[in-house]
């Protein structure tokens, strides 16, 4: 998985996430759910960097899916972020199609790992 588009990808979206939390901290001046994007949408990519150093197929499952969910809860902060008007729709939909995108690609390799590790 070392140069791999998921690895790329959730690095991307880290920084994506990381200046979003620039503007709605200085913009906006929101601070507790820009604080939880922050920090759920960078844990996707650290999560799946820890992925490529796991000590087992088993760790590597475990390490995505914490990957999985912490992406999915910045689906929600971004959700909540956008429904009370602290994000414009355009940053909201690049972000949460990232993010679908992101969760799809962790699910299909959690997948194809799991049905390696069976056989």
């Amino acid at each position: 998985m070392g140069n791999s588009i998921l690895v790329k990808k959730s690095f991307q979206f880290a920084i994506l996430t990381i200046n979003t939390y620039k503007v709605l901290v200085s913009v906006s001046k929101e601070y507790v759910m820009s604080r939880q994007l922050l920090k759920s949408g960078t844990s996707v990519g650290a999560n799946v960097r820890e992925a490529q150093n796991a000590e087992s197929k088993l760790d590597f499952i475990h390490k995505l899916a914490i990957a999985q969910k912490e992406c999915d809860e910045t689906l929600y902060w971004l959700e909540l972020l956008f429904e009370t008007d602290f994000i414009h729709e355009d940053i909201y939909h690049n972000l949460h199609t990232d993010a679908e995108e992101l969760i799809k690609m962790i699910k299909s390799a959690i997948i194809t790992t799991k049905q390696n590790y069976l056989k």
